[in-house]
C-alpha cells in the first residue's frame, strides 16, 4: 500500500465492508425506502410476478396471477426488488401435495443460488463504482445487496421448514418478524413489543404519585371536617387532633370497646344542637342534643355521668351541671332532664329562652356516680325528683343491653302528676320481666292514686324488695331524702361500701361578692389565710367560707359546676394546710392519697397553699 491508489482502494473495501454491515441493522432497516418498507410489511402483496424458473405465478397452485402480475410490473416501474414468492408458500407447507413440496424445495435451492450469484455481483460492482466514486451507482448495488440477502433468507428459510420438519408457520413467522424488526417478550427479535426500563420506571412513579395523591386527599378531606366541626365546638377538636393525649375523643366507638374504656377519662368541650324538646312535667322538661354536624357525638360517657352546660345570663357566662338521661347506647344524641326552679338561673335560660334548633355551650362528660352491670349481678336504684335521671340512664343502659340481673327501682314523688318518665317506665316494666318499679307519691290527696304513698322510708324499701342485704344500691335525690335513705338500709343490713350517693338538687351558683372583712373578726369566725400558688395571689379565708368562695371573690379561676361536692370539677392539690369538708362524694381514694380536695367544699381555721 504504497501508492495513493492502493491506500484508496483499501479504504474503500472497508467502507464498503461497514455499509454492508449497516444495512442489516435495525437503523437502517428503519430508513428503508418507503415503498420497499411497505412491501416488506405485506408479503401478500409480493405474491405477483412469474418465476424466473418455471414462469407459473410464485403463489402456488389455485392463486390468480392477473393481480399479481399487474403489481409485479408496478414494483418493477418503481425499480423496486423483484418480490419475495417464496414467503406465502412456506406458510402453505402443510396444506401442500407431495410433489408440490418437492416442487417448493427446488425452487428454494434455485432462489439461494440465483441470490448468491446476485450477491457476487452486487459486491463486485460496488467496488468498482466506489473506486470511481460514482455514488448513484453504488447506491443501486447496495440496494442490490439487500435485496439478495431478503431472498436468500427466505429460501433458506423454506429449506428448512422442509429439512428439519418443524412446523413451517412458526419458521415463516420467525422469518417475518425479523424481516419487520418486531421483538419478543424477551427482547429479541421475532416477538411482541416489550415495556422498557423507562416505561416500567414511569408506571411505577406515576402509581405511586397516585396513590400519595389519594392518601393526602383522605387526610385533606379529614382535617377540612375538623376545621368546620372547630367551628362549633370552640376550637377543642382541632387541638384534639394534634394531640396524642386527646385524640380518643374524636375516635368513633366501636363495638368492640367496653364501655368502661369508651367513658373513662375522655373529656370534651363544643358546642351541641337542641334537636327535640320534651315536656315531662309541669316544671321538667327534657333537652335531646346532638352533633351539629351530623353523626354520632363527639363523646361517649357512662350511664349515671352528667354534663356541664354553660349559658350567658346578663351578659356574663354561667355553668350549671346535669346528669345525662339517655342511654350510652345511644350513639347519635344525648338527653338532659332539667327542672326548672324559682330563681335558677340556668334552668330559667334552659326552660324560657332555649328551642329547637339552638347551639348550646357542654363540657363533660364528668362524675362517677355510674353503674354498668359488671359491678353485681343485681341493682336497687333509689331516687326522688328530678333526682330519678342518673338512675334513668342506668336503667335504659341496662335494658337496652338485656341485662340479666334484677333491676329494682324505688321512685318517689309529691304528687302523680310530678312522675317522670311514668309512660316509659310502664312500657319498659311490660317488656323486660326482671324490671320491677315501685312509685310512691307523698301527697295523694286530691288524686286518684292507688300506689304506694309517703316517703321512701325503711318500712317501704323492706316491703318493696326482696332480699334487699344482698343488692348494691344508688340513691340520687335532695340531700334530706338521702339521708333518710341511707339510714333505712344500714339499719336493712346493707354495708356502707355497697352504697353510693349523688345529691341532686339546684346550684348554690356564684355568691357575690363578700364584704370586705372588718379589723374584728365576726363573732366565732376565725380568719386565715389561703395562697393560691398557680395565680400567685393570697386572700383571707374566714372559717365560714370555702376555698372557691373566696377564689371567687379575688378573682381566681377554678373550674366548678354543682357547688354542692359531687361533680368533682372543682379538685384542686392541696399543697399544704390542713381542711375539713362536708361532703367529699367525687374524691376517689387515689384522689385523697394525692391530696386533692374540693374547693366548693374545703373549709380551714389555717393558713393554707392550695395549687390553683
Amino acid at each position: 500500500m504504497n501508492t495513493w491508489s492502493e491506500k484508496r482502494a483499501f479504504v474503500w473495501h472497508l467502507l464498503l465492508f461497514a455499509a454492508f454491515l449497516w444495512s442489516f441493522s435495525p437503523f437502517a432497516i428503519a430508513q428503508q425506502d418507503p415503498q420497499q418498507e411497505h412491501l416488506s410489511h405485506h408479503p401478500e402483496l409480493q405474491q405477483g410476478g412469474s418465476s424466473p424458473q418455471n414462469g407459473q405465478p410464485a403463489g402456488g397452485p389455485g392463486m390468480g396471477s392477473g393481480m399479481m402480475d399487474q403489481m409485479g410490473d408496478m414494483m418493477k416501474q418503481m425499480s423496486l426488488p423483484k418480490p419475495k414468492e417464496l414467503y406465502p408458500s412456506l406458510m402453505e407447507i402443510p396444506e401442500l401435495p407431495r410433489s408440490e413440496r418437492v416442487e417448493l424445495e427446488e425452487r428454494a435451492h434455485q432462489r439461494m443460488k440465483e441470490s448468491t450469484a446476485m450477491l457476487s455481483d452486487a459486491l463486485e460492482s460496488l467496488s468498482r463504482e466506489a473506486a470511481g466514486d460514482d455514488f448513484a451507482a453504488m447506491q443501486t448495488s447496495t440496494a442490490k445487496l439487500k435485496d439478495a440477502i431478503s431472498r436468500f433468507e427466505s429460501a433458506l428459510a423454506t429449506h428448512r421448514a422442509l429439512a428439519e420438519g418443524k412446523s413451517p408457520k412458526n419458521i415463516a413467522l420467525q422469518w417475518f418478524k425479523r424481516e419487520m424488526k418486531l421483538r419478543d417478550s424477551n427482547g429479541r427479535v421475532g416477538g411482541s413489543a416489550q415495556y422498557s426500563l423507562l416505561h416500567l420506571m414511569a408506571m411505577i412513579f406515576l402509581t405511586v404519585f397516585a396513590a400519595v395523591m389519594i392518601v393526602m386527599y383522605f387526610f385533606k378531606m379529614r382535617r377540612a371536617s375538623l376545621l368546620l366541626q372547630d367551628l362549633v365546638s370552640g376550637g377543642s377538636l382541632v387541638s384534639a387532633a394534634s394531640s396524642t393525649a386527646s385524640t380518643p375523643t374524636l375516635k368513633p366507638v366501636t363495638p368492640k370497646e367496653s364501655l368502661q374504656q369508651r367513658g373513662a377519662g375522655k373529656k370534651w368541650s363544643g358546642k351541641l344542637k337542641v334537636s327535640r324538646i320534651f315536656q315531662e312535667a309541669a316544671d321538667v322538661k327534657t333537652f335531646r342534643l346532638m352533633n351539629p354536624l351530623g353523626g354520632m357525638l363527639p363523646f361517649a360517657f357512662l350511664p349515671g355521668q352528667f354534663l356541664s352546660v354553660t349559658v350567658i345570663s346578663d351578659g356574663k357566662p354561667v355553668k350549671r351541671g346535669y346528669t345525662i338521661a339517655s342511654s350510652p347506647t345511644q350513639t347519635d344524641y344525648v338527653e338532659i332532664t332539667v327542672k326548672h326552679k324559682e330563681g335558677g338561673v340556668v334552668s330559667g335560660v334552659l326552660h324560657d329562652a332555649t328551642k329547637v334548633g339552638d347551639l348550646l355551650e357542654f363540657s363533660g362528660p364528668s362524675g362517677s356516680f355510674t353503674f354498668t352491670g359488671q359491678e353485681c349481678k343485681c341493682i336497687l336504684l333509689v331516687g326522688a325528683g328530678v333526682g330519678i335521671t342518673p338512675l334513668m340512664s342506668v336503667l335504659r343502659y341496662l335494658t337496652d343491653r338485656s341485662w340479666p340481673g334484677d333491676i329494682y327501682l324505688v321512685y318517689g314523688c309529691k304528687t302523680p302528676s310530678d312522675i317522670i318518665y311514668e309512660e316509659e317506665l310502664t312500657y319498659l316494666q311490660h317488656r323486660h320481666p326482671n324490671l320491677k318499679v315501685i312509685i310512691s307519691v307523698s301527697r295523694p290527696e286530691g288524686t286518684d292514686w292507688s300506689g304506694p304513698t309517703g316517703r321512701i322510708d325503711k318500712e317501704l324499701l323492706e316491703k318493696s324488695v326482696p332480699d334487699i342485704a344482698s343488692r348494691y344500691v344508688h340513691i340520687c335525690g335532695p340531700v334530706p331524702m338521702m339521708d333518710a335513705a341511707r339510714k333505712a338500709l344500714a339499719e336493712l343490713g346493707i354495708p356502707k361500701d355497697r352504697i353510693r350517693t349523688e345529691a341532686f338538687g339546684p346550684a348554690l351558683g356564684k355568691p357575690e361578692p363578700a364584704e370586705a372583712l372588718k379589723d374584728e373578726p365576726r363573732p366565732g369566725v376565725t380568719v386565715s389565710t389561703v395562697s393560691f400558688a398557680s395565680s400567685n395571689k393570697s386572700a383571707p379565708l374566714p372559717s365560714d367560707k370555702t376555698v372557691l368562695e373566696v377564689a371567687d371573690d379575688v378573682g381566681v379561676e377554678i373550674d366548678n359546676s354543682c357547688r354542692t361536692g359531687v361533680c368533682g370539677l372543682c379538685k384542686v392539690k392541696l399543697l399544704s394546710g390542713e381542711v375539713s369538708m362536708e361532703v367529699d362524694e367525687a374524691l376517689s381514694a387515689e384522689d385523697k392519697e394525692n391530696g386533692l380536695v374540693l374547693a366548693c367544699q374545703a373549709k380551714a381555721e389555717g393558713d393554707i397553699e392550695v395549687d390553683a
